[in-house]
């Protein structure tokens, strides 16, 4: 499966100026793209130099920028130096995320506008400032990670069902305003995945058994299982692909 277009930037970043705990579902997507093109990565500060070797050992080329993607100015200077190092922006994955557990009638108005800042507002400015760069260069690839959780309701994250169904439609949205730049935008849902940011859930052994029962294929997805999916979108293979929602989730959303 080829890539054509040679420079990726994925937005693994800060969910809070300079140090958050998010986690991404989909941080695994960079190890799709990392084998065939060389990739810019905004990393949380956690961990920055670690990402960078594993990328380069993986004969990539990487840059480590820290950054708020909540905040336009921020976002615009990134994208600015990675236009910069590269020449060009060709692929962006969007999959910065955050969430609380809260009930709704318990979710406090800072909490709900810290998770959908970084899920929907990051995606959009991040997006943005990428998508005219791919204009002048004449197109690109965004691919933005919801979840199975934008087309469910939820008990206790309802916040993050939410914001998530928000990126979905913003999927929906940039493919059409972006289409005729030759922009494809399309997203991939996770459903549970091991990740740290869902071991909450599949750290808990009840928790786990009850969303597992509701797997046909039995299990949890593992990160890696995630990649297929978003390098299928960033490749030639989906060049008459835009808007669409491909779920990696074991058939969790055909029960």
């Amino acid at each position: 499966l080829q890539v054509s277009t040679p420079v990726a930037v994925t937005s693994y970043m800060l969910a809070e100026k300079y140090g958050a705990d998010a986690e991404s579902v989909a941080g695994s997507g960079n190890q799709g793209i990392l084998i065939t093109v060389p990739i810019v990565v905004y990393c949380k500060r956690r961990g920055l130099d670690e990402t960078v070797e594993e990328i380069k050992g993986m004969g990539g080329e990487a840059l480590a920028v820290q950054a708020d993607i909540t905040d336009n100015a921020q976002v615009e200077r990134l994208v600015e130096i990675s236009a910069e190092k590269f020449g060009s922006i060709d692929i962006l994955v969007n999959n910065a995320a955050r969430s609380f557990m809260r009930s709704l009638l318990e979710m406090r108005e800072d909490g709900w506008d810290k998770v959908f800042n970084t899920n929907c507002k990051g995606t959009f400015l991040v997006s943005r400032a990428v998508a005219k760069i791919m204009i002048e260069k004449g197109g690109g690839r965004i691919i933005n990670i919801t979840s199975t959780a934008a087309e469910r309701g939820g008990r206790l994250i309802g916040v993050y069902h939410a914001s998530k169904a928000a990126v979905k439609m913003l999927t929906q949205c940039m493919a059409v305003e972006w289409a005729e730049y030759n922009i494809n935008v399309n997203a991939v849902g996770p459903g549970l995945t091991r990740t740290d940011f869902s071991k909450p859930i599949w750290s808990n052994e009840k928790l786990s058994k009850s969303r597992i029962q509701n797997i046909p294929k039995g299990r949890i997805a593992e990160p890696d299982e995630i990649v297929g999916a978003v390098l299928f979108l960033a490749s030639d293979a989906a060049n008459f692909i835009t808007g669409q929602t491909i779920y990696v989730d074991g058939g969790y959303l055909s029960t």
